[in-house]
């Protein structure tokens, strides 16, 4: 099974590099990249693969076997050189050894699971925690927790709205709002406030709050500094269901993130190579308020 998804992989990986692709576009992620970095004037130079089988099966002439790739795509722009890491989780099938499918197992989009539409102020929203937002510890934080999990904290199901919390408190924000769940944010023991978890309530907190973390929205993503927080809303149905932290800029002063549940470090913000990526996409960007 190594040696078919090995094959597999090398394969994949010359999809991407332009001076090694093939006329046959059998990875339609690739042409979409390719598409996605010439809008930039940038250019996908090398690619790395890596593949981690998680769980393999066989049934007569048929294997199928799940696992995870991680990508390592060399992007130039204007002479600068910068790499971009990604990973997925996919499902390939064989029939005597022959591929005969290989697809993405796409991540459930978060989900607001709770019955509230608003996220309230507490009582304190005139109070000013003294506090600074140290941007360059958040961004570590971001970098070393991409992909993995800090045992330090619950682990979700749809992790981006957590794993965005957590980078947000290594940076200094202070939580408020405990014990109440539809106010504040927080996280106290085994329980947490919806906007500590959820990507909509979290949008709705950075929105709202009057005290403690803050941030101000601006109308455009070079706009935003690392640190900073990109919602999205894949659908375009005004319910958010995906948080990213800006942790790096691209060589036209665009944003790079980094995220969880799509792990991603130094991805480019418009996500427009996701497979969850639809024309009726919006975002919503965040300056967080240095105090």
């Amino acid at each position: 099974m190594r040696h078919l998804l090995q094959d597999l992989f090398e394969k994949r990986v010359n999809q991407f590099v332009s001076n090694k692709r093939s006329h046959k576009i059998f990875f339609p992620k690739a042409e979409i990249k390719h598409e996605s970095a010439a809008k930039r004037s940038a250019e996908i130079v090398k690619v790395k693969a890596l593949g981690k089988i998680i769980e393999e099966s066989k049934e007569d002439e048929f294997q199928t076997v799940k696992y995870q790739a991680h990508y390592q795509y060399l992007i130039k722009q204007n002479g600068i050189l910068y790499m971009e890491e990604e990973i997925e989780d996919r499902i390939a099938k064989f029939y005597k050894k022959a591929l005969v499918m290989d697809e993405e197992i796409r991540p459930n989009l978060e989900f607001d699971p709770y019955p509230q539409t608003t996220i309230t102020d507490v009582e304190e929203q005139d109070e000013r925690f003294s506090y600074e937002y140290n941007r360059l510890k958040a961004v570590q934080y971001a970098e070393r927790w991409w992909n993995s999990y800090n045992p330090a904290y619950k682990k979700f199901q749809n992790d981006c709205t957590n794993f965005i919390s957590q980078c947000l408190q290594a940076g200094g924000a202070p939580m408020r709002g405990y014990p109440k769940r539809d106010a504040g944010w927080w996280l106290q023991y085994s329980n947490w406030s919806y906007s500590w978890a959820v990507a909509h309530s979290l949008r709705l907190y950075l929105s709202n709050s009057r005290s403690g973390l803050r941030a101000k929205e601006v109308r455009s993503p070079d706009q935003l500094i690392v640190g900073d927080v990109i919602c999205y809303d894949f659908e375009g149905d005004g319910r958010f269901n995906h948080n990213t932290l800006v942790t790096g800029k691209d060589a036209n002063g665009m944003p790079l993130v980094n995220a969880h549940t799509y792990n991603s470090r130094m991805r480019y913000w418009a996500y427009e190579d996701s497979s969850a990526y639809t024309p009726n996409i919006k975002y919503k960007f965040y300056s967080i308020i240095d105090q």
